[in-house]
C-alpha cells in the first residue's frame, strides 16, 4: 500500500468516526426526554443542517416511531427540502416494526407528494410485520392504501399475504390481491394459481375455482402434479367426489402419473363419501405395478375398513403390508384404534394395543386414543394407568392428553380431580388452551360453583386467551340456572364489550334462560337481536320463542310464528312439533293441533308422550272427551308410556262434565300400571266430586290421598272447604280450614270468602268476623258477597252498629248491597233503637227498589 492510499484510508476512517459520533450525539439527545422546544434547540446547536446520511443513520438507530417521526419532521424543516427515499423507507420500517399501522397513510401521502415510493424491501417488510402479528386485514388495507397512492407493492408482499390469507380461508381478499397482481403485470405462476384455487375449493365455491382453472389454462399454463393433487383433495373434502374423479382421470390423460399423495387423497375422498367399493378397486389398481407399498395409501384404506366396521379386512391389510416387507407404523395401528373407539369396541382395542407393540412403538396419539376410549366408557382408573404407562415410556402428556382427562373427569362430576390436573400443568412445557378452560368452566358451573367458574374465566383472560362463544354460553346458562340472572346479563354485556360476537347457539341459549326467568319482553328482544346480527333464526330459535310465549300466557301468537317459521324454510323436528302443538292447544286451536299431529306422522316424526299429552289435554278442556280417549288408546297401542300428566288430563276432563265413574276407572288403570297419582291428579278428582256434591266421597278421596303419602296442597284444601260450604257443612269446613293453616298453606281469595260466608251463615259470627278482618289485614280485597254475608251475620247476632259500620265500608268500596241485606240490617237497627242509622239504610233500600223497578220497566 502506498503512503498516499494509506493517508486516504485514514481520512475515510476519520470521516466514519465523525459520522458515528454525530449519530451517537443525536440519539443521546433524542433519548434524554420528551420532544419539545428545548430538545429541538439542542439538536440545532449540535447540527444546524443535518445531512441526509446522518438523518438516515439516526433513523436506523431509533425504535420508537413517535420519536422517529418528530426527528424526521424537524430535519425536514431544517433542510428546507424533501427527504431522500431511503429516509422514508426507514421511517416506514420503524412504523411497521412498532405495529403503529395508523400512521402509515400519512407517511405514504408525504412520500407520494415527494415523488418517491416504498422500496420492494420496505413494502415486503410492512406486510410481513402485519402477518407476523396476525393483523391480516390491516395488511390487506395497507396494500390497498399503497395502490391508492399509485405505489407498486413488491411481488413478495402480495405472495406473502396471499399465503397467510389462504391459511385462514379468506377467498375474497385473496382474489382481490390476485387480480391486482395481474393488473400490475406480475407473472402469475402455476403455484400461485394452485394456492388461490385451493382456497375457493375448500370453501365450496366450486364455480369460482373452476373459473380460475380455466383462466390458468387460457394463460397457456399447464397444470402440474401439485395442482391436480390439491384439486382432488380440496374438491373431495367439500363432497364434490365426481369432480375429484374427473381431475384424477384428467391428469392421467395429460401424461401426469399419480403419486402416493394422489392415490391417498383420492382414496380418502372416496372413503369419506362412503364409496368404499370404489376405494378398494382404486387401491388394487395402485398395487398392481408397485413393489414397495405406499404406507399412506395403506393407512387410508385401513381407516376406511375400520370406519365401515370391517375390522377383519383392516387386519388383513396389516398382514399384507408386512408380507410386502413394510412394517406397519404407529399411524396404521392408530387408525384401527380410532375406529374401534368409534364403534365402542374397548376390549378389542386394548388387545390391538398389545399386538401393536410387536411392530411399532406406541406414540403419544396412541395413548391419547386409548385414554379417550377408556374415559368415555367410564373407566377412569384404567385411563390413569394408561397415562402412567405413557410416562414410563418417556412420553409426556401434551395438551390433548390433558384435555381428554379434564373433559372426561368434569363429565363424570369429578371436577376437583380435573382441577388438580389443570393446576399441576407445567406451563413451560404444556399450556392450557381454550378447550381446557372451557371444560373446567362448564364443569364448575354445572356443579353450581359459578363464582369459581368465573374466576377461572378471569385466569383465562390473564393468560391472554380469548374466550369463545362456547365459554360465554356456559357461563350465562349456569348463572341463570343458579338463579343469578343479573350476573348472566352482565356476562353477555362483557362478552359484547370484549368484541366477541355471539353465535346462534349462544343467543338461543340466552333467550331460553331469559324466558325461563319470566323476562318475556327481553326474550322477544333477543329473538329480534338474532336477526339484527345477520343470523337466521333456526327451528330451535322459534321453538324457544313459542314455548316462552306460551308459558307467559301468549299462546295465541303461536299461529303467526308457526307460519313465519314455515315461510323461512325451517324443517320442524319432534321438539318443534311438540312446542307448536302445545301452543295451538293452549290457544284453543285444537283442530289445528290435531292436523299438525297427523302432519308430524306423515313427515316421519314419531309423536312422543308430550305430543299426545298436549292434544289429549286440549281436547279434554273443550269437552271432546271421546276423541281424547281415542287418542289416549292410540298412544298406548303404539307402545308409548303414557305418564301421570296424560292420565290427569283425562281425569280432569271426565270429572268436569260429571262423568265421575269414568274418571275413577282411568285413575284405577293408572295405579294398576304402577303410576302414583300426584297432587294435581287428586285435585282433579276432588274437584269433580265436589261439583257433583258428592262431598262424603270427596272426603274419602282426600283420606286416600293422605294414605298414599301424597301431601295435599293449598288447592286441595280450598277445593274441599268450598265443597263443604256448598253443602252447608260449615263446621266441618272450618276444621279443614284450621288444618290448612297449621300446615302453613295460604288460602286464596275464593277460599277466604267461602269460609267467611259459611261461618257467618252457620251463626259463628265471631270466627267469621275475625277471619274477615285477618283477610283484609293480609291485603285481601273482599267481594260483594263477603260484605253482604258479614252484614247479615252481624245483624242476626244483634251487633247492629258493627253491621252498620260494615255497611258504610261496603258503600265506600263501591260494592253492591243486596236488598235482602238492607232489610235484615234495617230490622236489627230498629230493634237496637239506632233510628238515625236505620233512616239512612231505609233511604238506600228505597233507592235500590227504584233502580230495580226502572230496570224492569226497560
Amino acid at each position: 500500500m502506498t503512503v498516499k492510499s494509506l493517508s486516504f484510508a485514514n481520512g475515510g476512517n476519520q470521516s466514519n468516526l465523525r459520522n458515528s459520533k454525530g449519530v451517537d450525539d443525536v440519539c443521546k439527545i433524542l433519548e434524554s426526554g420528551n420532544w419539545g422546544p428545548a430538545m429541538e434547540n439542542e439538536l440545532s446547536m449540535l447540527n444546524e443542517k443535518p445531512q441526509p446520511e446522518l438523518i438516515v443513520a439516526v433513523l436506523k438507530r431509533l425504535k420508537d416511531v413517535n420519536v422517529a417521526l418528530n426527528y424526521f419532521r424537524w430535519a425536514e424543516r431544517k433542510l428546507d427540502q424533501l427527504h431522500c427515499p431511503e429516509a422514508y423507507n426507514v421511517l416506514l420500517t420503524i412504523a411497521a416494526r412498532s405495529r403503529k399501522f395508523d400512521c402509515l397513510e400519512q407517511i405514504f401521502e408525504d412520500m407520494s407528494l415527494s415523488g418517491n415510493s416504498p422500496s420492494n424491501y420496505t413494502s415486503m417488510e410492512l406486510v410481513s410485520s402485519c402477518v407476523k402479528s396476525q393483523k391480516l386485514r390491516e395488511a390487506f388495507h395497507l396494500i390497498q392504501t399503497m395502490r391508492k397512492f399509485k405505489f407498486r407493492p413488491a411481488f413478495s408482499a402480495y405472495t406473502t399475504l396471499i399465503g397467510a390469507l389462504s391459511a385462514v380461508n379468506e377467498p375474497d381478499m385473496i382474489l382481490s390481491l390476485f387480480h391486482q397482481m395481474q393488473e400490475l403485470g406480475y407473472e402469475i405462476s402455476v403455484h400461485l394459481f394452485t394456492t388461490v384455487i385451493r382456497v375457493f375449493a375448500i370453501e365450496g365455491r366450486v364455480d369460482a375455482a373452476i373459473s380460475l382453472l380455466d383462466e390458468m389454462k387460457s394463460n397457456s399454463l399447464d397444470a402440474d402434479l401439485v395442482l391436480y393433487n390439491v384439486c382432488i383433495d380440496s374438491f373431495g373434502k367439500v363432497g364434490k367426489v365426481d369432480m375429484a374423479w374427473k381431475f384424477f382421470h384428467e391428469m392421467k390423460a395429460q401424461g401426469i402419473m399419480p403419486d402416493d399423495v394422489t392415490y391417498s387423497s383420492m382414496l380418502g375422498v372416496l372413503i369419506k363419501a362412503d364409496r368404499l367399493s370404489e376405494a378398494i378397486e382404486l387401491f388394487e389398481q395402485m398395487e398392481l405395478n408397485r413393489k414397495v407399498p405406499s404406507a399412506y395409501a395403506y393407512n387410508t384404506m385401513i381407516m376406511g375398513y375400520g370406519l365401515a366396521g370391517k375390522f377383519n379386512e383392516a387386519y388383513g391389510l396389516l398382514e399384507r403390508q408386512k408380507e410386502k416387507g413394510s412394517i406397519p407404523s404407529a399411524i396404521a395401528y392408530n387408525c384401527i384404534l380410532t375406529c374401534l373407539g368409534k364403534k365402542g369396541k374397548l376390549d378389542e382395542a386394548l388387545s390391538v394395543f398389545q399386538e401393536m407393540k410387536k411392530d411399532a412403538v406406541p406414540n403419544l396419539s396412541t395413548y391419547n386414543i386409548l385414554m379417550d376410549m377408556l374415559c368415555k366408557a367410564g373407566k377412569l382408573e384404567t385411563a390413569f394407568e394408561i397415562r402412567d404407562a405413557m410416562k414410563d415410556a418417556r412420553l409426556f402428556p401434551n395438551i390433548m392428553t390433558v384435555n381428554i382427562m379434564v373433559d372426561r373427569l368434569c363429565k363424570a362430576q369429578r371436577v376437583e380431580e380435573a382441577y388438580s390436573i389443570f393446576e399441576g400443568m407445567d406451563h413451560k412445557v404444556c399450556s392450557p388452551n381454550s378447550y381446557t378452560f372451557c371444560s373446567l368452566i362448564d364443569g364448575l358451573g354445572k356443579e353450581g360453583r359459578v363464582d369459581d367458574a368465573y374466576k377461572l374465566y378471569e385466569k383465562m383472560l390473564d393468560a391472554y386467551q380469548n374466550p369463545d362463544p362456547i365459554i360465554y354460553t356456559s357461563l350465562i346458562k349456569n348463572f341463570f340456572k343458579c338463579g343469578r340472572k343479573e350476573d348472566g346479563h352482565k356476562i353477555y354485556k362483557e362478552m359484547i364489550q370484549r368484541g366477541c360476537s355471539p353465535d346462534l347457539v349462544l343467543l338461543n341459549t340466552y333467550m331460553d334462560c331469559v324466558f325461563r326467568a319470566r323476562e318475556t319482553e327481553k326474550g322477544r328482544a333477543l329473538f329480534e337481536e338474532i336477526k339484527a346480527r345477520g343470523l337466521v333464526p333456526d327451528v330451535w330459535s322459534y321453538s324457544i320463542l313459542i314455548h316462552g310465549l306460551i308459558k307467559a300466557g301468549f299462546a295465541r301468537e303461536t299461529y303467526e310464528l308457526f307460519y313465519l317459521m314455515k315461510e323461512q324454510g325451517c324443517v320442524l323436528d319432534t321438539r318443534a312439533y311438540n312446542t307448536v302443538i302445545d301452543g295451538f292447544c293452549k290457544s284453543g286451536k285444537v283442530n289445528k293441533a290435531y292436523q299438525l299431529l297427523e302432519e308430524m306422522k306423515l313427515k316421519g316424526h314419531q309423536p312422543t308422550v308430550v305430543t299426545y299429552g298436549s292434544v289429549i289435554d286440549g281436547l279434554a278442556k273443550i269437552d271432546r272427551l271421546d276423541e281424547a280417549y281415542m287418542l289416549f288408546e292410540e298412544a298406548k297401542s303404539k307402545g308409548i308410556d303414557v305418564n301421570v300428566v296424560v292420565y290427569s288430563s283425562l281425569i280432569d276432563g271426565f270429572g268436569k262434565v260429571g262423568r265421575i265413574d269414568e274418571a275413577y276407572l282411568i285413575m284405577e288403570e293408572m295405579m294398576q300400571k304402577g303410576l302414583q297419582p300426584n297432587v294435581y291428579t287428586w285435585n282433579c278428582l276432588l274437584d269433580a266430586l265436589v261439583k257433583a256434591e258428592e262431598i262424603n266421597e270427596a272426603i274419602v278421596c282426600f283420606n286416600s290421598m293422605n294414605d298414599m303419602k301424597c301431601t295435599p296442597n293449598a288447592f286441595t284444601y280450598s277445593i274441599l272447604i268450598n265443597g263443604l260450604c256448598r253443602v252447608r257443612k260449615f263446621n266441618k269446613a272450618f276444621i279443614y280450614w284450621q288444618e290448612m293453616q297449621k300446615k302453613g298453606f295460604k288460602p286464596n281469595v275464593i277460599t277466604y270468602t267461602t269460609m267467611i260466608s259459611g261461618l257467618a251463615r252457620a251463626g259463628n259470627i265471631s270466627d267469621a268476623n275475625g277471619l274477615f278482618e285477618r283477610f283484609k289485614a293480609n291485603g285481601g280485597i273482599p267481594d260483594s258477597a263477603s260484605y253482604n254475608t258479614m252484614i247479615e251475620g252481624l245483624s242476626n247476632a244483634h251487633r247492629a252498629m258493627e253491621a252498620y259500620a260494615l255497611f258504610e265500608e261496603t258503600r265506600l268500596k263501591g260494592c253492591n248491597i243486596y236488598t235482602k241485606t238492607c232489610v235484615v240490617l234495617l230490622d236489627a237497627l230498629h230493634k237496637a233503637e239506632c233510628l238515625e242509622q236505620a233512616a239512612i239504610v231505609g233511604a238506600v233500600l228505597r233507592e235500590t227498589a227504584k233502580s230495580q223497578h226502572a230496570s224492569r220497566s226497560l
